[in-house]
């Protein structure tokens, strides 16, 4: 599904994450693939804003950085 018009970035990603830690009583372990989807989302949108854009979904691009090189080795 695409994106509302106005709609911050990453914004399905973060409230699909939001779902699965709400059906699994907060139990992040059991929510990896949406924790993934929410932080390559977000390093996307950073890419593509040269680290200016902001997204309420988003954690600031040197966040985004650090838990993708330590979580997808392969992703920088």
């Amino acid at each position: 599904m695409p994106p509302k018009p106005g709609a911050p970035a990453c914004q399905g990603q973060a409230c699909a994450l939001q779902s699965c830690l709400n059906k699994n009583t907060y139990s992040p372990e059991k929510c990896e693939s949406s924790i993934r989807d929410l932080y390559k989302c977000c390093a996307v949108f950073y890419a593509s804003t040269n680290d200016e854009g902001e997204s309420t979904a988003c954690p600031m691009p040197s966040v985004t950085r650090r838990w993708l090189k330590a979580h997808i080795p392969d992703s920088g």
